[in-house]
């Protein structure tokens, strides 16, 4: 009996890899931005401030993210009830203006103004790149590698955050503006030498730029290039041919009502962990906490382990299951909010806790692990796999959307939660936010590893499914990593 052959290397996985390496430089900048609060906002709060003539207050503070949030939400928004006919291309030259502009803006900033009208620019180019890089990404890519370099973009994102607080300890907060605007103008210059999305020149009937473009996308490969544009003119047909879904679609039946149940709550849950507060205020709650290292040197410990934790979630998502991922991560992010509220409650009631300093790196260290293995990238991939797909870019928008507002709420009441609570009691009621999210997951979340969409809608419809040895696993979409810090 002859051995089977095996298929054919498919060309130019490398040429996507470089690519996605490039576009996903706005992603590592937007990681800056959301690092930068953290080191920064203790040198606004300082009696030598670097900009004003006063200290910059906890209500001042807490805007710092706000109102980059705010602005996310407010461009998703826009962005999903635009027609999506935009040229990749210069949607990514576009989109270094806002952040040249926002980095201009605090490299010479005078009073706390500029900084605000920054940290608006900013949320809008976070919410453009992530349209930008998830989009790109899914149509430059072959299916084999496609999930790969969609958590490229989560990697990028987790090593932005690490370089802000690097650099945020040894540069001045008037120079750290020049790097990423360095990293900018080197993101513009090496994105010329990228095609242009063969789908999106389908959508324009470009036929031979599109050709061009996958020609470069399969390594030179003429034969492989033109059936991947055969493939890509049967997507972008279905696509075109298919109803829009009207927000009453959301309600059609118990699976499609269950799933956005089940979408909201992973994504509401995401934020009231209160990952998006604690990474931009990092340094200001090892210096209450009265961590024994520097606040700035705890804050790169803790972000080097997300990154590394990120890595790992790359790795596990599709070997160990949806179910147990999630369940491991509400419980590990309790456990460390109850162990840091524990070391600060001690604290406050003036214990000599000098000898324990070391807790709240150890506990926010691991509570970063805990984070990105299952609620990090975890509720973006249920998304793509809960809903019918004639209503999942609908759905994908509301939550997204959703997701944004709730940082916003989150990151905007942080400051003012400490206050009111105690550092103690507010890490006491994210643990609380924890085991809610725990019972919600082990209550309705079904596991969807390895399963083909139709059987999960049938299981969220009640419908009985039997396993099926054939079914395939799921792709995760355009907009696949858009919420991973929203």
């Amino acid at each position: 009996m002859e051995k089977s052959e095996k298929p054919p290397k498919e060309p130019g996985k490398l040429r996507q890899f470089l690519a996605a390496l490039i576009v996903n430089q706005l992603a590592l900048s937007y990681g800056i931005v959301i690092g930068w609060p953290s080191p920064s906002a203790l040198q606004l709060q300082s009696s030598s401030s670097p900009v004003g003539d006063e200290p910059m207050t906890d209500a001042g503070v807490s805007w710092l993210t706000g109102i980059l949030t705010l602005s996310g939400t407010i461009v998703t928004v826009l962005l999903s009830v635009i027609p999506d006919r935009f040229s990749r291309k210069r949607f990514g030259y576009a989109l270094t203006l806002p952040i040249l502009i926002a980095w201009l803006l605090i490299a010479f900033a005078t009073n706390h103004t500029y900084i605000y009208v920054s940290r608006a620019l900013t949320g809008v180019s976070g919410a453009g790149t992530f349209f930008l890089v998830s989009n790109y990404v899914s149509e430059i890519s072959c299916d084999s590698i496609r999930g790969m370099l969609a958590a490229i973009l989560v990697f990028s994102v987790n090593t932005g955050v690490l370089i802000a607080y690097i650099l945020g300890g040894i540069m001045s907060f008037h120079t750290l503006p020049v790097v990423v605007i360095a990293l900018a103008i080197f993101f513009f210059v090496t994105f010329i030498f990228l095609p242009e999305s063969p789908a999106y020149l389908v959508r324009q009937n470009r036929m031979h730029e599109a050709i061009r473009a996958l020609k470069w996308l399969k390594g030179g490969n003429v034969l492989v290039a033109e059936c991947a544009l055969s493939h890509v003119q049967l997507q972008v047909k279905e696509i075109a041919s298919m109803r829009t879904a009207k927000f009453s679609d959301l309600f059609r039946d118990k699976a499609t009502t269950k799933a956005l149940i089940i979408a909201l709550g992973l994504f509401i849950f995401q934020q009231t962990c209160g990952v998006f507060g604690m990474i931009s205020n990092t340094e200001t709650i090892f210096k209450m906490s009265g961590s024994s290292l520097s606040p700035n040197a705890s804050a790169i410990i803790v972000a080097a382990l997300q990154l590394f934790g990120s890595w790992v979630a790359t790795i596990v998502v599709d070997r160990l299951g949806r179910r147990p991922l999630f369940l491991l991560s509400a419980a590990g992010m309790c456990v460390c909010h109850c162990v840091i509220a524990t070391f600060c409650s001690l604290q406050n009631l003036q214990y000599d806790v000098s000898a324990y300093s070391s807790i709240p790196v150890v506990a926010l260290s691991t509570f970063m692990v805990a984070y990105s293995v299952g609620m990090g990238i975890g509720p973006v991939v249920i998304l793509f796999e809960i809903f019918a797909r004639d209503v999942t870019p609908l759905a994908s928008t509301v939550t997204l959307s959703v997701s944004w507002a709730a940082a916003f709420v989150i990151t905007k009441s942080f400051t003012d939660l400490i206050a009111l609570l105690g550092m103690h009691g507010c890490f006491f009621l994210l643990a609380a936010f924890c085991a809610c999210n725990f019972i919600f997951c082990y209550a309705l979340l079904p596991e969807t590893k390895g399963r083909n969409r139709e059987d999960i809608v049938d299981e969220l419809n009640g419908v009985r499914c039997t396993k099926n040895s054939n079914n395939v696993k799921h792709t995760i979409g355009s907009d696949s990593v858009h919420a991973a810090y929203v």
